[in-house]
């Protein structure tokens, strides 16, 4: 037997006794690797004459194509042996009943969103939506919140690479106020609309996360008082927790798009959270700042502006102690609210 049929008759030996790809790859190696057997006497070609070289050179190419037929044979031996052992653990007994397809459900934040949404349009209230990616400008600087000033700090913003047509960056908005100055450029008073909507600021913990939902309000017109917004805002609560026994009050705060400006707490009248204050709400009559950058006059138009969280609103109704359950897509926890 020759030198060649010696290393064909080897590689056969160990390709057909690899047990798996991994040791079949190894075998490979030992044959037709950089430093395999055959490499070597293809190296050792350089040193013959032509016409050996030529002779030399059929002959140990035949050899590795016999040597690549045998790799390829035990490579599809292989494989087709891992099909059939999948196969056969994952039989399907065509006897067995069918599985159902599950029903999808509205996610709770969004069943508050549209539960809001119902309520204010019940009382006149338009909806609005707009872009997530703002301008500096209507993110801040038209609600009173101009470059520098200590509010800015009070919200952690994502910005973008990208910048307006002034060269400032663009951001994600942190609430969805600018919806109120969008709305108020293309809308005579009397105004009344709520924009619900998802917002962004660098904070996550369990009652906080970078994306959340919130919904703005705004009534504007010429005589929309303090007391319009505590009788709105009462009655907003009241249907949307369905108790008509809900206590609130208004403490003084500070926002510089309101002034006053206060915060909203709400009392429950039973359930686990009963005579508990909790904030539900920041509230107030519009700056006249604000007012201007919405192209009316002051003194002519007034109005009170609210926001909320919705996710703040959900876990307060349906009793939720963490926030971060809302974005886990646990089905365990959302099936509850099928």
């Amino acid at each position: 037997m020759s030198e060649l049929d010696r290393l064909v008759s080897e590689a056969r030996i160990a390709f057909e006794g690899a047990p798996d790809s991994p040791s079949l790859e190894d075998a490979k190696a030992r044959f037709l690797g950089k430093a395999g057997a055959l490499t070597e006497l293809l190296k050792g070609l350089g040193a013959l004459d032509p016409e050996e070289k030529r002779t030399r050179g059929a002959e140990i190419n035949r050899a590795k194509s016999l040597i690549e037929e045998c790799l390829s044979n035990r490579r599809d031996a292989l494989a087709q042996a891992q099909l059939n052992a999948k196969l056969a653990s994952e039989s399907i007994d065509v006897t067995l009943p069918g599985r159902s397809l599950g029903a999808g459900s509205i996610h709770p934040v969004i069943q508050t969103w549209r539960r809001i949404e119902e309520i204010f349009s019940s009382i006149g209230f338009e909806v609005a939506d707009g872009p997530e990616v703002e301008t500096d400008w209507m993110n801040f600087t038209a609600l009173n919140n101009p470059e520098n000033h200590p509010a800015r700090s009070m919200q952690d913003t994502f910005y973008l690479e990208k910048t307006d047509s002034t060269g400032l960056p663009l951001l994600l908005r942190t609430h969805t106020s600018p919806m109120q100055v969008r709305y108020a450029k293309t809308h005579a008073p009397p105004i009344k609309v709520i924009a619900p909507g998802r917002t962004y600021r660098v904070d996550s913990d369990a009652t906080h996360s970078p994306m959340f939902h919130q919904v703005e309000g705004l009534w504007l017109g010429e005589d929309v008082s303090f007391a319009d917004l505590k009788g709105v805002y009462h009655d907003f609560l009241s249907r949307f927790f369905e108790d008509d026994q809900l206590d609130l009050r208004f403490r003084p705060s500070f926002f510089p798009f309101t002034e006053p400006s206060a915060e909203i707490d709400m009392r429950f009248s039973s359930g686990p959270l009963k005579g508990r204050w909790l904030e539900i709400s920041g509230a107030g009559q519009v700056h006249p700042t604000v007012i201007r950058n919405f192209g009316f006059d002051p003194e002519k138009v007034i109005g009170f502006a609210f926001g909320s969280g919705l996710e703040r609103l959900t876990m307060l109704r349906y009793g939720i102690g963490d926030l971060r359950l809302f974005f886990e897509n646990d089905l365990r926890f959302l099936r509850q609210f099928a």
